[in-house]
């Protein structure tokens, strides 16, 4: 049996709205840390506590299903010049980066290890040349207004689509449906041509 166009095309469209969508209440973490050339970055992901058995990573790359894992929980784990601290009480993973060079200065992940799909959100990190400072730390709150406007619009395009494709089917399945004039109308029509 043959899916029907619409079908495949609604199921698609389903699966690139839900793909990039990261809930603020599952995960959150700053969009933007700039960090000082030499110095040190410390970055909150703020997370739910059902979470709070999952493992957790930070992950380099411009593309998440691409990027390459930095450091990783359980607990505290430090690899090169990054270390990732799990606080499950407070609901947050820390990452701290030290030595920070040019590149450093990348695309990177908080990412939470989930039985179906990751949940993670990224955050960019630049590099500037400035005067060496203490380390910075950047805390996240998850408020209910952080809700990115792209999410909402990309479920009103999702519908707008949804009702164009359902009239679509609706005004072809009418045309079809008036096309097919059966015999008796047929005869009626012709005879009432006759009795004019």
């Amino acid at each position: 049996m043959r899916t029907p166009f619409f079908l495949n095309a609604t199921v698609l469209c389903l699966f690139w709205l839900t793909k990039h969508r990261v809930d603020p209440f599952q995960l959150s973490a700053p969009k933007v840390v700039t960090a000082a050339y030499g110095g040190s970055v410390t970055v909150s992901c703020q997370y739910n506590n059902r979470y709070r058995e999952n493992k957790k990573y930070w992950c380099k790359g411009q593309i998440y299903e691409l990027c390459r894992i930095v450091v990783k929980t359980p607990m505290k784990q430090s690899s090169d010049r990054s270390s990732i601290i799990d606080d499950k009480e407070a609901g947050v993973f820390t990452i701290t980066m030290t030595s920070i060079g040019e590149s450093d200065q990348d695309m990177y992940w908080c990412v939470i290890a989930t039985s179906g799909r990751n949940i993670h959100t990224g955050i960019k990190i630049l590099v500037s040349h400035t005067v060496v400072t203490p380390p910075t730390t950047t805390q996240v709150t998850m408020e209910h207004d952080k809700i990115s406007w792209w999410v909402t619009l990309r479920w009103i395009l999702f519908v707008l689509m949804l009702c164009c494709l359902v009239g679509t089917h609706i005004a072809v399945w009418r045309t079809k449906a008036a096309k097919t004039v059966s015999p008796q109308q047929q005869l009626c029509h012709k005879n009432a041509g006759i009795y004019k």
